[in-house]
């Protein structure tokens, strides 16, 4: 038998440490599988196999083979590649601690916040204000109609039995005291005027005969008897004259006698006062008695606006009281007093009458126009009120008020107390003095609505 001959001692290191490499790839394969993506676990791996590898290069120096595939820095660049990888990760992991909930604070308080600028403000119209006391008044409202002030309204009767000539005067026309309505011809006014003129022709003659009689009795050569005569005739005259007159003004036909070419039948209607012709009932050639109404005439710069007060609300109207009259048909509406309160109560309807004197200088309040009057019943001081137009109520109902904040406007919740035609109470959510949105709360609602819209989605 041929005898084995022992190998050489370099050829069994350089087998050697082939083994000891192989070994280590496939144990650094296993391990790779078994961790998966673990970056920080294959950094290790990678650590070790250069270590291994690099060991394994000095042990097999010897062998040519080997000796380019390790070099002595490669164990170093391995080691940095596995910091490198740490390093990477360590930037990529997410800040933790009281970092993130600060920044979470932050957005929601950027969220509720309404970011506007002093030109923008004054473009939409927001006016701020500071909320303070108030005097909140308790309001009475009572349904009215315009009516004729019928003090300074006239029903004009011709006061004489004629026909009328000529009716210059319209339905509707502004008249000054003393213009001519209407022209009639009367044989009343004509006998009235003709007993005028006879008075005066026998009080010339009685005057005529008194100083001829006063003459002779100062003389002596009349009785004084005579004198005396003359002088009673006189005073009759007179009596009568005045008389004629008397009757002529009562019939508004004047003291004219119509002399001068006028007829003696012809009476003139005046106008009493400034006025307007809201009634009209005479046509040319229409005959009319004394007691004819013909014109109404209404000095509308003033009328009343009355009402029916219940018997429990007429502690709160008073003569002298102030009160407002609002029109329903349009938006309009003017002050005055209530100039009358009826003393008693109407059997059927159970209500007083009352009225207002309005002032009407531009002729808007008609009479039979439909109205509502407010009084105030009463007031009482709050200590801390905003306007009605500042208040907003959002979807869940909060009602809310928005306030000034740095850069824009936020909507501060707020608890209502009572409140008013023009102010409201506010039990908690302002302080005394806070600034508040007055005017534009509106446009600030829509904002904040779109904006929470947005997030939303």
């Amino acid at each position: 038998m041929l005898e084995k001959k022992p190998s050489p001692p370099g050829r069994r290191r350089t087998q050697l440490a082939i083994a000891v490499i192989l070994a280590i790839g496939a144990l650094s394969a296993v391990l790779i599988l078994r961790s998966g993506p673990d970056r920080t676990n294959a950094g290790a791996n990678a650590n070790t196999s250069a270590d291994a590898h690099g060991h394994a290069e000095a042990a097999g120096h010897a062998d040519t083979e080997h000796h380019d595939a390790a070099k002595p820095g490669d164990h170093q660049d391995a080691e940095d590649h596995s910091d490198g990888e740490h390093h990477g990760d360590a930037e990529k992991t997410p800040a933790s601690g009281p970092d993130k909930p600060k920044a979470a604070a932050d957005h929601d308080e950027d969220e509720g916040l309404i970011a506007m600028d002093a030109q923008r403000m004054q473009a939409a119209g927001i006016q701020t204000t500071e909320a303070g006391p108030a005097t909140l008044r308790t309001v009475l409202q009572l349904p009215g109609e315009i009516r004729f002030n019928e003090d300074r309204t006239a029903h004009v009767v011709p006061r004489v039995i004629g026909v009328a000539e000529a009716v210059p005067a319209n339905l509707g026309q502004q008249v000054k005291k003393g213009q001519l309505l209407a022209v009639l011809s009367s044989a009343a006014v004509s006998e009235q005027r003709s007993e005028l003129q006879a008075a005066s022709q026998r009080l010339a003659l009685a005057r005529t005969t008194y100083d001829r009689e006063k003459q002779l009795w100062q003389e002596k050569v009349s009785a004084e008897q005579d004198y005396l005569q003359a002088r009673q005739a006189l005073r009759e005259a007179e009596i009568a004259v005045s008389n004629a007159q008397q009757k002529l003004a009562a019939t508004g036909a004047g003291t004219s006698t119509g002399a001068g070419g006028g007829a003696l039948n012809r009476f003139e209607l005046r106008a009493p006062f400034d006025g307007v012709v809201v009634e009209k009932h005479l046509a040319v050639g229409e005959a009319v008695q004394d007691s004819t109404q013909v014109f109404t005439i209404s000095d509308l710069r003033s009328v009343w606006a009355e009402m029916r007060v219940a018997a429990s609300d007429l502690p709160a109207v008073r003569v002298g009281e102030k009160a407002t009259v609002k029109a329903t048909a349009f938006d309009s509406s003017a002050t005055g007093e209530v100039a009358y309160v009826g003393a008693l109560i109407g059997q059927d309807t159970r209500t007083a009458p009352a009225r207002i004197t309005l002032p009407n200088p531009d002729g808007i309040w008609r009479p039979g126009l439909f109205v509502n009057v407010e009084l105030t019943a009463s007031s009482q001081t709050v200590p801390l009120a905003v306007a009605n137009s500042a208040i907003q109520r959002m979807e869940a109902q909060q009602s809310v008020v928005f306030v000034p904040a740095p850069g824009g406007f936020r909507a501060q919740p707020v608890r209502l107390g009572r409140a008013d035609a023009q102010s409201t109470e506010i039990l908690e959510g302002l302080k005394p003095g806070q600034a508040y949105v007055q005017e534009g709360s509106f446009l600030l609602k829509a904002e904040l609505g779109k904006k929470t819209a947005e997030h939303s989605h």
